[in-house]
C-alpha cells in the first residue's frame, strides 16, 4: 500500500484523533475513511454542479460521480436537481441504463 504524507493543523490532528476515538479506530483507519469519504463527496459535488449547468448528460453526471445511473438518478431526486435534457438525450440515457 503506498504511503502519501500531508501536513495538517493542530487544530485538524486533534479533531481527527477525537474522530478515531469516537469511531474507536486508529488515525490511519480514519484518515482513509475520511480521504474516501471526501473524495466521493468531491466527485458527487462536481457531478452536481456540471449537470446543473447543463454541461453533461444524466449518463455523464453519473460517471463523474463515480456511481451508476440509478445511484446517480437517486442523488439527483435527493437534492431536487431537474433533468436539464432534451427528448433524444433522455433517450439515449435510458437505453445506456439498460445496457447495464
Amino acid at each position: 500500500m503506498p504511503t502519501v504524507s500531508v501536513r495538517i493543523g493542530d487544530d485538524e490532528k486533534a479533531e481527527l484523533d477525537e474522530v478515531a476515538a469516537l469511531l474507536e479506530q486508529d488515525r490511519s483507519t480514519t484518515m482513509r475513511q475520511a480521504l474516501r469519504e471526501g473524495i466521493e463527496t468531491l466527485r458527487t459535488r462536481h457531478a452536481v454542479e456540471r449537470y446543473q449547468s447543463d454541461d453533461v448528460s444524466v449518463n455523464q453526471a453519473a460517471r463523474l460521480a463515480g456511481v451508476s445511473i440509478a445511484e446517480w438518478l437517486e442523488i439527483a431526486h435527493d437534492r431536487g436537481l431537474t433533468t436539464q435534457l432534451d427528448e433524444t438525450e433522455l433517450s439515449f440515457d435510458a437505453e445506456r441504463a439498460r445496457e447495464l
